[in-house]
């Protein structure tokens, strides 16, 4: 996710293009790129308002990677030079010592096209970025980095289901995950419906699915409910009211809320999950769509809290594996952005 600038105010009066990812290097066991996965050496930096970001934190603790992969948070109001670290003492990062994302792209790259984007893997010891491949990052922490994964670690992209894990992480994208993008930032009534309108078949295609199994794929957790849960996490909460996509709640589609609250009670869910940051960043952010920058008090929120049953489908969330520990201390989100 990128913003800052003019950009936001924009946003629903010209169509909504998603760039591609300008920095593809990847980080691996082998350093082929020349990044080769090493302990202590490089820095995620996210935001938790953002839900391509959130994939990476989510696999980030799933696997245990917090002892070996540090973690920078940035402000979810961002200004005119995009992401901020405005959360840490005297508006810098600890570890990375600047003030601004955006410097770690200037030192990569200067003028780089494509904005300034989360989730960014950033080179510590040169504090260059490394990649801002959001669809590659997690699938390369969940394959590339099983040498620093902790005892117990899912499978979060088992090779004997991967075909069919593609299959279904580009129909969610598609159609829902950059789909309620399309909609929100639509330009015109047709453009606006169109968008909508996918969103609410793939819905309902995927409520199909998981009406007789309780993950997307298989009976564990796989990276692509990691995908679809950043999604319907934010549903209620800005994509249904902010984007206009607003033909039934979460809540009211018995199949996905319980679906949803399974996952956000799993632990590596919902404990990274900050409905104060998704707030605010969307509804003050995005003045070309809401001016006004007004945050909506609503919805409730504690229904994420209630009881699911989705255990009766059967299904074990970590396959062979455990659960993760609990939340390092200084990752944890604030009493404010919890349900």
């Amino acid at each position: 996710m990128s913003g800052g600038g003019d950009g936001n105010s924009a946003l629903g009066r010209k169509t909504f293009t998603r760039s591609k990812s300008h920095f593809a290097d990847r980080v691996t066991a082998d350093g082929r790129d020349g990044w080769p996965v090493e302990a202590g050496r490089y820095r995620l930096v996210v935001s938790r308002a953002c839900p391509w970001a959130s994939r990476a934190v989510i696999s980030r603790r799933l696997l245990g990677l917090e002892g070996s992969l540090s973690l920078a948070i940035a402000d979810p109001i961002q200004d005119d030079r995009s992401w901020r670290f405005t959360l840490d003492p005297d508006g810098r990062d600890p570890v990375l010592g600047i003030r601004h994302l955006s410097e770690a792209y200037e030192k990569r790259e200067p003028d780089a096209p494509g904005g300034v984007s989360v989730p960014a893997v950033v080179d510590v010891p040169s504090g260059r970025l490394v990649t801002n491949d959001y669809q590659r990052i997690t699938l390369d922490l969940a394959t590339e980095w099983t040498a620093l994964h902790r005892p117990g670690a899912p499978d979060l992209y088992p090779e004997a289901r991967r075909d069919e894990i593609d299959a279904v992480m580009a129909e969610v994208y598609e159609d829902v995950n950059n789909g309620v993008y399309r909609a929100g930032f639509a330009t015109g009534q047709a453009e606006y419906e169109e968008a909508c309108a996918g969103v609410f078949r793939r819905l309902d295609l995927i409520a199909s699915r998981l009406a007789g199994q309780r993950y997307l794929v298989g009976e564990t957790i796989t990276e692509a409910d990691i995908r679809l849960f950043t999604t319907l996490v934010r549903f209620d909460a800005v994509y249904h009211g902010h984007f206009k996509c607003n033909r039934w709640k979460l809540a009211e589609n018995q199949v996905l809320w319980a679906y949803a609250r399974d996952l956000f009670q799993t632990p590596g869910f919902g404990d990274t999950v900050d409905f104060d940051h998704i707030k605010r960043h969307y509804y003050q952010v995005h003045t070309g769509i809401n001016p006004t920058r007004i945050v909506p008090l609503g919805p409730d929120l504690s229904g994420w809290l209630t009881p699911h049953h989705r255990q009766e489908l059967g299904g074990r969330p970590f396959g062979d594996g455990t659960p993760p520990g609990p939340v390092r201390a200084g990752e944890e989100v604030p009493a404010q952005g919890r349900p």
